[in-house]
């Protein structure tokens, strides 16, 4: 139990310092951006609607971002460019945080030790999972750079 509130702690420090990061970085922006070319456009009546939507309905979206993959860092950014207000950001980030950090130490280290077992009782299966999880992701990986790659509308067959 020490381990995964060891982890857990490592953890929760290092997503309050990267998503209250994001979020700054996301404030600035959004101040760079209001002082801009572009501050005509930020400045219409429905941003403004959507920018106070945001501060005053944002913070459960920051939340729950932190249970989703590749979501989080958008959530935080947009919270602090639409100037979501800290009494309403910090709440969500110290909850919604402290859910991943423990979700994050607890599945970790169970994946952890399941895999350590696993190479000591059973190296060659051990080596075998890790090979072909390390290929599933390749795999994943070379086919969504190659659906990107191609232009909307084409297929790999099509040749005009």
């Amino acid at each position: 139990m020490d381990k995964i509130a060891l982890t857990a702690g490592a953890l929760y420090a290092i997503v309050l310092l990267r998503a209250g990061g994001t979020f700054a970085v996301g404030w600035l922006a959004g101040a760079g951006a209001r002082r801009s070319r572009f501050a005509e456009r930020i400045s219409s009546a429905k941003f403004l609607r959507a920018e106070r939507a945001i501060q005053r309905w944002g913070a459960p979206v920051v939340a729950v971002s932190f249970l989703t993959v590749g979501f989080q860092t958008a959530a935080n950014f947009l919270a602090g460019s639409m100037r979501m207000p800290l009494p309403r950001y910090l709440p969500a980030l110290f909850v919604g945080g402290a859910a991943w950090a423990l979700m994050y130490a607890t599945v970790g280290i169970g994946v952890l030790e399941v895999l350590g077992r696993l190479f000591a009782e059973h190296t060659a299966l051990g080596v075998s999972a890790v090979a072909i999880l390390f290929l599933s992701v390749c795999g994943v990986a070379v086919h969504r750079r190659r659906g990107a790659a191609q232009p909307s509308g084409e297929t790999a067959t099509d040749e005009s």
